[in-house]
Order: C-alpha cells, then sequence, then structure tokens
C-alpha cells in the first residue's frame, strides 16, 4: 500500500484544498466531477502497490469479503466526521469550514462538561497522528524509492548495498523539500500521479503477459491469527484518507451532493474499493506468498520494459515526497515557530535548518525500516486505524451526547463494535508489525 503514496499524496490535496477553501469567498468551487478526481487521487498510490501483500495476509476469499467491509466502516465514519464539522460549524456563525482537528476540539467543547476540558488535548492528539501518519508516508517514500532503484542498479552489476543507494537518494529529495512556498512544489502533483498510473498499469499488464495465471486453488482461500493482523493495517492503510474528506467536500459547489447515498463519497469509495480488490487479487494470484511489498517488485529486475515500469514509479514516489512533506511540515512548524526566539526572528533560515533536519529524520526511520510492507501495516494499524475509526466515533458519541435521546441502543452498540474492531487491530497490528520488523531486523 501506499508507497508511490497517495497518488500525489493524501495531505497534498488536503493542504491545497484547505488554503483555497477555508473561506466562502474561495474563487474556484469544484463540480463533482472534479471533487471525485480529487478523493481519488488522495487515495489511491501508496496502498494500492501494497495490494499483493495485503491479499497474501488476507487470503484470496478473506480479503475479498473483509476490503468491502472495511471500506463501508470507513465510509460510515467519515460520514460521522462529516455530520460532526457540519454540526460545530452551525453553532459558529462565524465560522465558514472546520478541518478534522479543528472539528474534534470544536466537538468536545460544545459536548457534556466532563469533555469540555479534553477540546483542546483531542485536538493536539489528532494533530500529532496526522503528523505521524505523515511521517511514515515520507519514510516509506523513501523505502520505495530505494528498492526499485536497488534492483534496478543490481541488474546492471553495479553491486552497491541498500543503504548506499538510499544515501544517494536523499539529496534529490531534499532539495525540492527545502522549499517553503507551496507553489514551487504543486507542479510535480499531475507528473506523479500520471507516473504512479502509468505503473500500476504496466504492472498489472506485465503480470499478465507473463506466462498463464496460476490457479486461484494454488493459494491461500484464507489467513487467521497474526497475518490476519497485518492484512488489517495494511487495508487501513490504503483506505486512510479521511482528513480529505472535509477540505473537498467544502470545495464543492453543491456540498450537499458528497455525502448524498449516491454522492460523491460513497461512488468514489466505491471504485476505489473494485480497483483494491482486483489489484490485490491479480497481484496474490500470480506471484503468491512471494508478492512484494510493492508489487513492482515482482516485475523481473533484468528485463528493459519491468525497468522502465520501476523508474516510472520510482519517480512517481520521488516527486510526491515534496508535497508529503510539505504537509507535514505545515503541522510541525508553526508551534516550533511560536517557542522558539529565534525561529520568530529569522524564520526562513531556520524553517530550512529545521526541514533539513526531519529530512534527514524520515531517512534515518526509512534506514532502519528497509521492510516496506511491514511499515506500511504499522503505520496502518497504529495511525490510520485510529484516524478513521477511532475519532470519528469519540465525535459521534460526544455530539448524539448532547442531546440524550440520540443516543440509542443501536447507536450505543453500533459504535462499540466499531471501537472494538478498531482497538483489535491497533494492539494486534502494531504487535505483529512491530514483531516482525524486529525480526527482520536481526535476520538482516
Amino acid at each position: 500500500m501506499g508507497i508511490p503514496m497517495e497518488s500525489t499524496t493524501k495531505r497534498a490535496d488536503l493542504n491545497e484544498t484547505q488554503d483555497v477553501e477555508a473561506t466562502s469567498k474561495s474563487k474556484h468551487k469544484t463540480s463533482v466531477f472534479e471533487a471525485v478526481a480529487h478523493l481519488f487521487k488522495g487515495s489511491v498510490g501508496a496502498g494500492l502497490f501494497a495490494m499483493g501483500d495485503c491479499y497474501k495476509n488476507g487470503g484470496l476469499i478473506g480479503a475479498t469479503i473483509l476490503m468491502p467491509i472495511i471500506a463501508v466502516i470507513c465510509v460510515h465514519c467519515e460520514q460521522m466526521l462529516i455530520k460532526g464539522s457540519m454540526l460545530a460549524v452551525e453553532r459558529n456563525k462565524s465560522a465558514t469550514f472546520y478541518d478534522y482537528p479543528e472539528t474534534v476540539e470544536k466537538c468536545f467543547e460544545a459536548g457534556p462538561k466532563p469533555f469540555r476540558r479534553l477540546a483542546k488535548l483531542m485536538k493536539f492528539i489528532v494533530e500529532m497522528f496526522l503528523c505521524v501518519t505523515q511521517f511514515g508516508f515520507c519514510s516509506i517514500y523513501f523505502v520505495f524509492i530505494t528498492e526499485n532503484l536497488h534492483q534496478i542498479l543490481q541488474s546492471y552489476g553495479i553491486d552497491i548495498s541498500l543503504s548506499l543507494t538510499m544515501l544517494i537518494c536523499l539529496l534529490p529529495a531534499m532539495i525540492p523539500s527545502l522549499m517553503t512556498n507551496l507553489k514551487y512544489i504543486s507542479p510535480v502533483s499531475a507528473f506523479a500521479s500520471f507516473a504512479l498510473l502509468f505503473g500500476l498499469v504496466a504492472t498489472l499488464c506485465l503480470a499478465f503477459l507473463d506466462g498463464p495465471m496460476p490457479s486461484i486453488s494454488e493459494r491461500n482461500l484464507f489467513k487467521f491469527g497474526p497475518e490476519l493482523s497485518l492484512f488489517f493495517g495494511t487495508a487501513l492503510f490504503s483506505f486512510e484518507g479521511i482528513a480529505l474528506i472535509l477540505p473537498i467536500r467544502n470545495s464543492m459547489k453543491e456540498p450537499k451532493k458528497f455525502n448524498q447515498r449516491f454522492g460523491v463519497l460513497n461512488i468514489s469509495m466505491l471504485i476505489i474499493t473494485l480497483l483494491f480488490t482486483f489489484t490485490g487479487f491479480v497481484s496474490y494470484t500470480k506471484w503468491g506468498e512471494n508478492v512484494e511489498g510493492s508489487i513492482t517488485l515482482n516485475l523481473n529486475p533484468d528485463d528493459k520494459l519491468s525497468q522502465a515500469v520501476k523508474i516510472a514509479a520510482a519517480l512517481g514516489v520521488f516527486f510526491g515526497y515534496p508535497i508529503q512533506f510539505f504537509v507535514m511540515m505545515k503541522i510541525i512548524w508553526p508551534p516550533v515557530k511560536q517557542n522558539m526566539a529565534v525561529a520568530q526572528r529569522r524564520p526562513i533560515t531556520v524553517q530550512v535548518m529545521f526541514r533539513f533536519i526531519m529530512v534527514l529524520l524520515t531517512f534515518g526511520v526509512a534506514l532502519l525500516v528497509p521492510k516496506l510492507h511491514l511499515f506500511i501495516s504499522l503505520i496502518g494499524a497504529l495511525c490510520s486505524t485510529s484516524l478513521a475509526f477511532v475519532f470519528p466515533v469519540f465525535i459521534d458519541f460526544v455530539v448524539r451526547a448532547q442531546t440524550p435521546k440520540n443516543l440509542g441502543t443501536w447507536v450505543y452498540l453500533k459504535n462499540m463494535i466499531i471501537l472494538i474492531i478498531a482497538l483489535l487491530g491497533i494492539i494486534t497490528g502494531t504487535y505483529e508489525s512491530i514483531h516482525e520488523i524486529v525480526k527482520a531486523f536481526y535476520e538482516d
């Protein structure tokens, strides 16, 4: 999942949309088609290329059944987030839009007294989870680029270590990441999206053309235990685009069409789920237990066409890294600047230095955790699950608690089931991912 991350990145769209749409005087409101394109672009990428590994951990039939279930729960939680945000905006006549962290804060502020004092804390926690998720995306980018480039170099007899290959990628990735203005970065978005889409289509075509597909009877139909935990983390990672929901809805000419029964959200998620399912089913059927964390890594590194596909996918990720990094900095930099006197006196100089350090940190994490599929599962289990399931349920409870009659038995039961699923996924998925990462580390 997501290596070629979020086709140009989930947060890239989030950042751009928030800047433009945070006011009702926005110069351009998007159509239904444009909203679908933004949501699709923000959700497809990293997770999509890891669908083969996702199916390996879930089984052909098991994963095919569970993927739509996870998608339905994700959409339901996103609907709860939208409802909470709309109610929060209605209470504040001067507000036109609240993003995810602000929605959590405002809902808790208007909730029962015991919850009001938690408003600032909850906003901070959501911001931190978004930041950690974004940091993980950036580190995964390094791993994805490096592994594909390393395969190509080895096919030409250039025998250097994976770590050295990653170091070679550091400088080119760092230069655009030091830019503090998004307008100088965002033009690469279209190219990154095209490269990722080309990489996916070409990879699947090569999978079909490279001999007959194995029989599904040769593959595991169901998986249980620890592997299923890894499946859950990877699946949640791929669907985790909840931070995009509010900005995209607010950007539309007719926002009501976003969350209607046959609106932008439901239709987009249906298409995305079908694409994930098809990619995962084909990838696991083709390569079985040998499927890699990114399906591009299963292509023959000595084949020229395969090399071109790997390069295209790696370029897509490379040009997406600065945008992902920019959004992470948008979360981290304001509090750093506020609490550092020198940053207030020399904001540009200090910010560039801080960006330099943060790029090195993402590089360091990627260097320490080179197992792409395990890294994806860890981020998905820990952060994506919390953002996609846990916090929307908290919002729903707090909002409904303001009108006790809205807290019926069905609401309690439904929300508790979601929380139980989320907590099981977080605990088992995080534990298993860390366990596998540690085991892989010692094996290397």
